[in-house]
């Protein structure tokens, strides 16, 4: 596969203006303030699994309209004092799995909170949230245009304000260092890692990995590989909404999130990655003002730097909470 997009050399000075709307931020701070209505009721079962070395729990709280959320809790067996907690975030068309899923974090010495993703679960890892007020109005097949013409209906509008809560049930465990929390995940989970360190100035580290959901005007262009491929197939049948529509994702951006993190930030890119192409990832990366550093896997696909960058990952958080 050739290289498709800038140089690197262009692509570390390539920071396009945003094109954020007026009241971005009040729309974010109306969206939180009326999910935070509902209370969070953070729930914690413990559960028998095969797994010795780790205490395991199934989560349950409330996300978007109050909706239960799923995921997994998970931290070393016998760790009685409170941890640092990595919040991860799944990939497009990915749920919570089952605990044996994500080993890496607790392994390592760290809590672990997984997210479900509301509605999806059911192309790779199985999910167990649906999305009982999702699908509002004409959509192409898949998640990325599920109410697409009016930011208040808009799919991710009720997936980041379930991230957001699940920051939150994390800090409400005791058995968690409420100031040492990081934010993880790739491609779609790397948008929503992004959108996460945004809304909230007080995550420490954040770490998107080939990032999804940046800079769409340039990745509708760049590539046409699933899923940004939805959102131009729709635009090929709306053809009269494209501005509408193109408003609607500025809400949603990357780059809008990215230049609010205050957290020390690890980025990923993968230089022949058709999916998430690199000068979207570069797009957000290139406007985060907060310490920064990022590694570019060159000859990598969408795959990026898979066991290298999660090694890469660990020993950026041990370097900074060790």
């Amino acid at each position: 596969m050739p290289f498709f997009d800038l140089s690197l050399e262009e692509l570390q000075q390539y920071r396009p203006t945003r094109s954020e709307p007026k009241d971005f931020d009040l729309f974010w701070q109306e969206t939180l303030a009326e999910a935070r209505k509902y209370p969070l009721h953070a729930r914690f079962e413990s559960v028998q699994t095969e797994i010795t070395t780790l205490d395991v729990y199934d989560v349950t709280f409330a996300g978007y309209g109050g909706q239960d959320i799923k995921g997994w809790y998970l931290r070393p067996a016998g760790v009685a004092h409170p941890l640092p907690c990595i919040v991860q975030f799944i990939g497009y068309g990915g749920g919570r799995g089952f605990p044996l899923n994500w080993l890496t974090w607790p392994s390592a010495g760290y809590a672990c909170l997984v997210m479900d993703i509301r509605g999806q679960g059911g192309s790779w890892l199985q999910g167990d949230t649906p999305d009982t007020a999702g699908n509002l109005g004409s959509s192409t097949p898949g998640f990325m245009t599920q109410g697409i013409l009016d930011p208040q209906h808009y799919y991710y509008r009720r997936v980041y304000v379930d991230a957001v809560r699940v920051v939150e049930a994390a800090r409400s465990r005791p058995d968690v260092l409420a100031d040492k929390i990081a934010v993880t995940g790739g491609s779609q989970g790397g948008g929503i890692t992004i959108a996460v360190a945004g809304l909230l100035e007080d995550i420490a580290v954040c770490m998107p990995d080939v990032p999804f959901l940046c800079h769409f005007r340039q990745a509708l262009g760049k590539t046409d590989h699933h899923p940004y491929e939805e959102i131009v197939k729709f635009l090929s049948v709306h053809r009269t909404k494209v501005q509408q529509i193109f408003h609607t994702l500025d809400y949603f951006d990357g780059m809008n999130f990215a230049a609010r993190i205050q957290a020390r930030t690890l980025f990923s890119v993968a230089l022949m990655d058709m999916t998430c192409a690199p000068s979207t990832v570069f797009a957000a990366y290139n406007h985060v003002n907060a310490p920064k550093d990022i590694r570019v896997y060159e000859f990598n696909d969408h795959e990026g730097g898979q066991i290298h960058h999660t090694i890469e990952q660990i020993r950026f958080v041990n370097n900074l909470w060790r």
